[in-house]
């Protein structure tokens, strides 16, 4: 809020909304906890921030507009891309000539104003809100979205039908480009496709059944079902995403892989398209890969504390091995990417071979695996040797050659990153151990190995609750709750005199600001180092247990403890850790 204190103080006297004897406490709180007014008027539960937001509207003579009867229209609506407005809390809600209205919580958040400004071309007139109407009108994207391909399918369906059928004969290459560059189906594509990347979507699944097309979307690891579409649309969806993919057309009984690219509100997103023949047509999964995502940080990814510093003095060393470990879809190549854009500076020649490239990136040298013409990772590896690189990133070590490629490259003087396919962080140097690396190679090559796993993030409308003493007990037979409180502690998370009772977790809200009250996700870690104690063990050929205790005494963090850490901040749930670890 933007009010100073003394009006505040004086507005609300004058309008006796609030006792004085505690408007002097909540001053001495302010004092003392170095807050605003406004906050410790909150923070003493005397205001809301929607009351708090009213009397700003107030006092200041910024018009208050509630949305929570309002039907925006979609166009403007869309003016503003749905994860702007979600991030921003930013709604365009009506334009009359070169002005655009929007509601805000904050109308002091300029920056915001200036991004949506520049993005529409319009004079902007900010307006001030609640987080009810913010939720609803955020509800609306999704709505409306539904409501706009379902008169897309309507309207377009018995089009497709009578090109698609042609007297029940095979349609030959020419006519399925016909078929496929039709304007029924290219909205319908098109549509599918937004719709999917402002939803968020890492991947869209299209499959043909016996009676109707299903589309689901994986919307922060979890398949979702989107929209039923009729039987006979299927052919020409396939022979539109073919087209767009560049794949064979008349080609039906082989899988086939491709990818293309779009942009929608300033995000490139390329398509990594696979086709496969099933009983009832051809299946589709497209993954869906943000090209110009920029900016991460190891802090943003999840990573804080002693696996933050782990891997940081990993980065400043100039030879050795980063691996990063999990199964498919757990975020490894996020990881990897944020510690390239760490590494990447004017001064180091850094080259990749990759399988395939998800994220392109400035200064960093790119190269894509082809099998079939043998430019496998270990030739790859090969060549790259002899490009004079400092950072070398294998996308994946899948076998001998190239994991003992791997440990040359890191011998002779570079820093080497990999993702292995194992399930945690101690079970890497048994699998690299299994794919034939020598254990004294490995010890002195080997810098730190990353083990995680993906969880969602919980959404702000959140529900407290303070952990049962048959709770905890139940969680210390899989963690050590010591550890995590401890942890806390010391990276000022709570008070130093905290206890388990003082320490809130969160639920999920249902049909809150989501349908399952989560949006987004982050990452849990484990960071193994290669401390002195676990190189004699590695040499002594303990197993992934061992190795894991003793990292665990030298003050290791397991996956579930950092997710129960993140739980504790109120970033997650527990039942979230518990699902992901579980699986």
């Amino acid at each position: 809020m933007r009010i100073q204190d003394e009006q505040l103080k004086r507005f609300i006297l004058d309008a006796g909304l609030i006792k004085k004897v505690d408007i002097a406490q909540a001053e001495k709180i302010a004092k003392e906890e170095h807050r605003t007014l406004a906050e410790a008027l909150i923070a003493q539960g005397h205001m809301t921030e929607d009351d708090m937001r009213r009397v700003e509207s107030y006092v200041m003579g910024i018009p208050f507009i509630s949305l929570k009867n309002i039907k925006i229209d979609f166009e403007v609506l869309t003016l503003i891309p749905e994860p702007v407005a979600r991030t921003h809390n930013i709604i365009a809600f009506k334009k009359v000539d070169n002005e655009l209205e929007v509601a805000m919580l904050d109308t002091a958040d300029l920056p915001a104003i200036d991004f949506v400004r520049k993005k529409v071309g319009l004079k902007i007139m900010p307006r001030l809100t609640d987080t009810e109407s913010i939720r609803i009108a955020l509800r609306q994207y999704q709505k409306t979205l539904k409501d706009e391909f379902g008169d897309i399918i309507m309207n377009d369906a018995s089009a497709l039908k009578v090109l698609a059928e042609e007297n029940g004969e095979e349609l030959s290459e020419k006519d399925l480009k016909k078929i496929a560059e039709d304007l029924p189906v290219v909205r319908i594509v098109d549509t599918l496709l937004r719709h999917a990347i402002i939803q968020g979507a890492s991947d869209i699944h299209i499959e043909p059944m016996e009676e109707e097309v299903m589309v689901r979307y994986r919307i922060d690891g979890i398949l979702n079902d989107a929209m039923k579409l009729p039987k006979h649309v299927a052919g020409t969806i396939v022979a539109r995403i073919k087209v767009l993919s560049n794949l064979k057309l008349d080609q039906k009984r082989l899988p086939q892989d491709g990818r293309f690219k779009m942009e929608m509100d300033g995000q490139k997103v390329a398509f990594r398209v696979s086709i496969l023949p099933v009983f009832y047509g051809e299946k589709i999964v497209m993954r869906l890969l943000r090209e110009n995502r920029t900016g991460f940080s190891l802090e943003g990814i999840g990573f804080h504390g002693s696996t933050l510093e782990r891997v940081h003095k990993a980065t400043r060393a100039t030879t050795g091995i980063i691996l990063v470990t999990g199964p498919t879809g757990s975020g490894k190549s996020t990881t990897l990417y944020t510690v390239l854009d760490i590494l990447n500076t004017p001064e180091v020649n850094i080259c990749t071979i990759e399988d395939p490239i998800e994220y392109q990136m400035p200064r960093v040298n790119q190269s894509q695996v082809k099998p079939e013409i043998g430019f496998t990772f270990a030739a790859g590896l090969r060549s790259l040797m002899r490009q004079d690189p400092d950072v070398i990133m294998v996308g994946e070590i899948r076998d001998e050659e190239t994991a003992s490629l791997a440990i040359n490259a890191a011998l002779t003087g570079h820093l080497v990153l990999a993702t292995v396919h194992t399930n945690s962080a101690s079970g890497t140097v048994a699998r690299l151990i299994d794919m034939g690396v020598e254990s004294f190679l490995l010890v002195s090559t080997l810098r730190v190995a990353v083990g995680q796993r993906l969880v969602r993030k919980l959404a702000d409308d959140k529900i407290p609750y303070i952990l049962t003493k048959a709770e905890r007990e139940e969680l210390s037979e899989h963690v050590d709750l010591d550890l995590v409180l401890s942890t806390l502690k010391e990276e000022k998370i709570v008070r130093d005199d905290a206890t388990w009772n003082d320490i809130n977790f969160f639920k999920p809200k249902e049909k809150g600001d989501t349908e399952d009250g989560y949006k987004g996700r982050m990452g849990i870690h484990e960071v193994l180092e290669m401390s002195p104690t676990i190189k004699e063990m590695v040499l002594m050929g303990k197993t992934a247990d061992d190795i894991e205790k003793q990292a665990r005494k030298e003050g290791m963090l397991t996956m579930m403890e950092d997710g129960i850490y993140k739980a504790a901040r109120g970033l997650t749930s527990i039942e979230e850790v518990l699902r992901v670890i579980n699986e």
